[in-house]
């Protein structure tokens, strides 16, 4: 694709990548067949490629951000299966998200958009605002069907119960039962802390079984891809430097094979944190070696190689597994979460078109519900046809848009290996 920035624009590092981005654009249309929102609606604009023309536009023209550029970014997933398709190597995460930041920095939004995006950001990054939040969405439950669009949203996503935190979400280090075979970080995550405290607990029980030794690092927090997708950069930025420096301290004082991560979303933000302080002199060297250490569970467990044998309980269980989109396209990890539950005697399968988003795309389901629906239902029909007697997911994001859809108990993959280790069986099979 052709551009035409000035040389004092290309001056901006954003622009020079986005110039660089947009020049290895072909113009194909491939991204188009795989993208959730053009297969949906049908509009061209809601396609990637449709939105790289409207971001050049208004980046050539150094504009502010027009309600229809908006509109249309808003309604991107992010679900990164156009890069997974694209021949060309469009580096479209890149690009939508500088999109994001101008829209942030250059357009006002309605103020009931404003309002429900500032509570979002303040509360969900932080566990304790985000249960205080939760516990007043359980009061409001029994009223929901006196509410539309974003409000019925967030209530009917809200647990149906809301248990006391977990003792293991706290700074602590995990000792490695046996001999130990490794040192890892565990991100414990935020929302997931509040909403399904149990993927954590069958993480650590799995790795330490398994020889692992698991700290959970004092100052560590949200990873800040809840806020970066939504253009706030100065509050993504700081909540990831904590990490990085969270991070580095337990690497410096003990050694680190890897930063673990058990919820997708968080991982592929992770990965990129050398990216986001490229530029940055005082991070940039740090952020790079956090990313290089940045592993999704599944992939270090695949590399840890462990001694999984096929337990009796698994013989009859025929599991599904949905693949999220930030660990199949925004990290590119997808044989060792099928690969792990087989070793461990499950049937495992995947639904058609396990390519598309499920909808849930961190707040996309609150922000647009009635797409965020549909692609819902549209994963769920094709979770039907595979007759699972689980779901298993490795984000919670997608164990939380689809456990009211499907007819099959939905756990975190680790929870399955937890339980197949000879760990407890997971809550939601009982």
């Amino acid at each position: 694709m052709q551009t035409h920035f000035t040389l004092a624009q290309l001056a901006d590092p954003d622009i020079s990548a986005t110039n660089d981005i947009l020049r290895a654009c072909v113009h194909c249309g491939f991204c188009t067949a795989t993208c959730p929102t053009y297969v949906t609606l049908g509009d061209e604009l809601d396609s990637p490629r449709g939105r790289i023309y409207l971001m050049k536009q208004m980046f050539e023209a150094d504009a502010p951000a027009t309600e229809e550029v908006v509109t249309h970014i808003d309604r991107c997933l992010s679900c990164l299966s156009c890069m997974t398709t694209c021949p060309s190597g469009v580096h479209y995460q890149h690009l939508v998200d500088h999109g994001r930041k101008h829209i942030e920095e250059t357009y006002t939004r309605p103020f009931m958009d404003r309002m429900l995006r500032s509570v979002l950001a303040w509360s969900i990054p932080y566990p304790l605002r985000f249960r205080v939040m939760l516990a007043g969405a359980l009061m409001a439950r029994p009223f929901r069907g006196l509410f539309r669009g974003r409000m019925r949203a967030m209530l009917d996503l809200a647990p149906t119960d809301l248990g006391p935190p977990s003792p293991v979400d706290k700074p602590q280090v995990f000792a490695a039962e046996g001999e130990r075979k490794g040192r890892v970080a565990l991100l414990n995550g935020c929302a997931q802390t509040v909403i399904a405290p149990q993927i954590n607990e069958s993480t650590v029980r799995l790795l330490t079984r398994l020889g692992v030794e698991v700290v959970v690092a004092e100052g560590m927090g949200c990873c800040g891809s809840l806020v970066h997708h939504m253009g706030k950069t100065d509050q993504s930025h700081a909540q990831a430097a904590a990490n990085i420096d969270a991070w580095l301290r337990e690497a410096d004082r003990g050694g680190l094979d890897a930063i673990v991560i058990n919820t997708s979303g968080c991982g592929t933000q992770v990965k990129d944190y050398g990216f986001m302080f490229r530029e940055d002199a005082a991070y940039a060297e740090k952020a790079a070696r956090v990313s290089a250490l940045a592993k999704d569970v599944s992939e270090y467990l695949v590399d840890l190689n462990p001694d999984i044998a096929a337990f009796d309980e698994a013989a009859d269980l025929k599991v599904t597994y949905h693949s999220a989109c930030s660990l199949q396209h925004g990290q590119q990890v997808r044989i060792p979460p099928k690969a792990l539950l087989a070793a461990a005697g499950f049937t495992v399968s995947e639904p058609l078109e396990g390519h598309l988003c499920c909808g849930s795309a961190g707040t996309y389901n609150i922000m647009q519900p009635e797409l965020a629906g549909e692609l819902r239902d549209r994963k769920a029909a094709n979770i039907a046809k595979t007759a699972p007697d689980i779901l298993a997911a490795g984000n919670v994001g997608c164990m939380t848009q689809l456990a009211g859809a499907v007819d099959a108990p939905v756990v975190h993959m680790v929870e399955l290996l937890d339980w197949a280790t000879g760990g407890p069986k997971p809550k939601a099979l009982n």
